[in-house]
């Protein structure tokens, strides 16, 4: 470690001092038996008249001898306390790695000098190398820990929000009450607060960024949306070719495909239903991209109510009688998870999702 330090600084102050007296009294300090006491006091007091060309070559050369036997010298006492004590070597040359990092900036002397200079450096780098291969062994043996996956763990938050939303959809099919309750703020524990958290997250976070998507992306008139986003089923059927203005976009196209929307219109919170003109009907001629994105679209859109009826309908064909409802509610609930019921609605929302992602771009 000492040795690293040792080099370092001298190559430092030998940049910028360019031979001058400073580097002789550091190495003389450092190393304690370089240069005689004569030899300091003479550098200590220069010619005022200043020293001529030749006495300066003069100095530098004596001053690469003496870096020429520091390197004999730290050479030799490297090899002898690798032998003895090798693993303390080890660990201080890994404590000092960071001195090699100095800036080495050339001497301004002559051909001579680069090269004397050179020499030095590569005991340097030789240096740098060990440490490298040391922490190179120290890598491979160290045990490899494991790290979580981002993945995983964003599927697995994923996964309990929905789970969140079925419950919730499970106790208003029994207490009708209960969503509308949750956004006017009325139920304020921790359950029903990360119940409400979890239902902005599907709304928020899952669905309507992708309707957007799929909708700046389309050609679609303003009409032709509001009639999809009215309506929570929808049946797309192939019918005769006709060239047309299509339906969705009003572009001439060639349109085969016959849109039925249908279903009572529904609040998207509260999942309340208005039976006003509940057996209304719409059918709507349009060519086969707009019949794509329609599909695309309606399924993202109209999700979380498809899922509330579905939750519904498990509630509904309960028999069981005269129990609380969170006895009820934990009890289906659990049943759903066990049967893999919850699981294969999760993966249904997933593959919508996917399928919003990777919709075409109309050309």
């Amino acid at each position: 470690g000492k040795r690293n330090r040792l080099s370092a600084s001298v190559m430092y102050d030998s940049d910028e001092s360019e031979g001058s007296d400073i580097l002789v009294r550091k190495v003389s300090a450092k190393r304690r038996c370089i240069l005689d006491d004569d030899e300091s006091s003479k550098e200590q007091h220069p010619d005022k008249t200043g020293p001529t060309e030749n006495v300066s070559t003069s100095k530098k050369q004596k001053v690469l001898e003496k870096l020429k036997e520091l390197v004999k010298q730290s050479a030799a006492r490297r090899s002898c306390r690798t032998e003895n004590c090798e693993d303390s070597n080890s660990e201080e040359a890994i404590e000092e790695e960071p001195l090699h990092q100095l800036p080495l900036i050339p001497s301004e002397g002559s051909e001579t000098d680069g090269d004397s200079l050179k020499d030095f450096v590569v005991e340097e780098d030789s240096d740098d190398d060990d440490i490298g291969n040391l922490e190179h062994v120290k890598s491979q043996n160290q045990p490899h820990q494991k790290q979580p996956n981002p993945s995983n763990i964003s599927r697995c938050d994923h996964y309990v929000h929905f789970k969140r939303i079925v419950k919730a959809f499970l106790i208003n099919a029994i207490d009708d009450t209960f969503l509308s309750s949750l956004y006017d703020g009325t139920r304020q524990k921790k359950y029903a607060q990360d119940m409400l958290l979890s239902l902005h997250y599907l709304d928020d976070r899952f669905i309507q960024p992708r309707l957007e998507n799929l909708i700046c992306r389309s050609r679609w008139k303003d009409r032709y949306k509001e009639r999809v986003d009215c309506y929570p089923d929808v049946r797309i059927s192939l019918k005769n070719t006709k060239n047309m203005s299509c339906q969705a976009c009003e572009l001439k196209r060639c349109c085969r495909f016959n849109v039925l929307l249908s279903g009572r219109l529904y609040n998207s919170k509260t999942m309340e239903v208005d039976d006003f003109m509940s057996n209304d009907k719409q059918v709507l001629k349009v060519g086969i991209v707009c019949a794509n994105r329609t599909r695309v679209y309606h399924n993202l859109k109209h999700f979380k109510y498809k899922l509330y009826m579905d939750c519904s309908s498990v509630a509904g064909l309960d028999g069981v009688e005269d129990e609380p409802v969170k006895d009820t509610v934990e009890r289906l609930l659990n049943h759903l998870e066990e049967s893999g019921w919850i699981q294969k609605k999760y993966d249904g929302l997933e593959d919508y999702m996917e399928d919003a992602d990777n919709f075409q771009e109309e050309k």
